[in-house]
């Protein structure tokens, strides 16, 4: 059988691979497709493309849109995406921005629980990505404040930890809207992180078509509820590993993968 991962990340956003490694290290892997899904970015896809060129893999264009939802974090990945659409690079043009003053607000939050964390230390280690909450998770493990970005999250910058900040700029209506008008299908992502799965119905009401049930969070049960509210609720099913690279080193790529024939479905619901 042929498998796909839907779900990783690269150095573009919070990944530690370039796109050109991350296509390497999906062929090493014996992939047949993997989903670029940078956080609030796309510009990892040209290069990412160019370096599959030729070869056996496809790389599907795609995104990571940070939400916010009744005061929760919640993210919506987009798929076969028209990544050179004007109204989708407009609208993201804002959000780098917007990462960077959250970044410093988490910084300041870090600072009163007494960790003096320097704002450059974070932004040295994004480079040219956009910036997030892996990146002060890198950063943390560097000055020696946490042993592992899983420990800087669940300390500090976690969605229930003391320095997180929530302020995203969209709502995951906008979001749908965003990814459905570049020609993309929109899939909420990890829905386990969600306090009440009556939003899921609500995000399908608002143009949702997919649902991320397999993730290395999922536990089968998880897996087997949302395959079929997916199923009552007419949506597409995907699932990725979220890799990133060494920034979460127990996550290889594929360690979560799905076959093509799903990938199939997601192609048919762009159409």
């Amino acid at each position: 059988m042929k498998y796909a991962d839907l779900h990783a990340h690269t150095s573009e956003s919070d990944g530690t691979l370039t796109p050109e490694q991350l296509v390497k290290e999906a062929l090493k892997r014996c992939l047949s497709a993997v989903a670029i899904v940078d956080h609030d970015t796309v510009s990892a896809l040209p290069l990412a493309l160019k370096a599959a060129e030729g070869t056996a893999l496809e790389v599907i264009p795609g995104i990571e849109l940070s939400t916010q939802y009744e005061n929760q974090e919640v993210h919506i990945l987009g798929y076969f995406l028209d990544h050179q659409d004007k109204g989708l690079l407009d609208e993201l043009k804002p959000v780098r921005e917007n990462r960077i003053r959250r970044v410093h607000e988490m910084i300041k939050n870090l600072k009163i629980l007494g960790i003096e964390l320097k704002p450059q230390t974070v932004f040295d280690i994004a480079g040219s990505g956009t910036v997030g909450r892996m990146h002060i998770a890198r950063a943390l493990v560097k000055d020696g404040w946490v042993g592992s970005t899983a420990e800087a999250f669940r300390k500090y910058i976690g969605d229930r930890s003391p320095a997180y900040v929530l302020g995203f700029r969209f709502s995951p209506e906008k979001a749908i809207k965003i990814i459905r008008d570049s020609g993309g299908v929109a899939v909420l992502a990890h829905p386990y992180i969600l306090r009440n799965d009556e939003w899921i119905g609500e995000f399908a009401a608002s143009g949702l078509q997919g649902l991320e049930a397999y993730y290395p969070e999922h536990s089968q049960s998880q897996v087997n509820y949302y395959l079929d509210l997916a199923k009552k609720l007419n949506l597409v099913v995907t699932g990725g590993s979220d890799f990133h690279g060494s920034a979460k080193p127990d996550i290889k790529l594929g360690a979560v993968k799905i076959p093509l024939e799903l990938v199939e479905k997601l192609r048919n619901a762009k159409r």
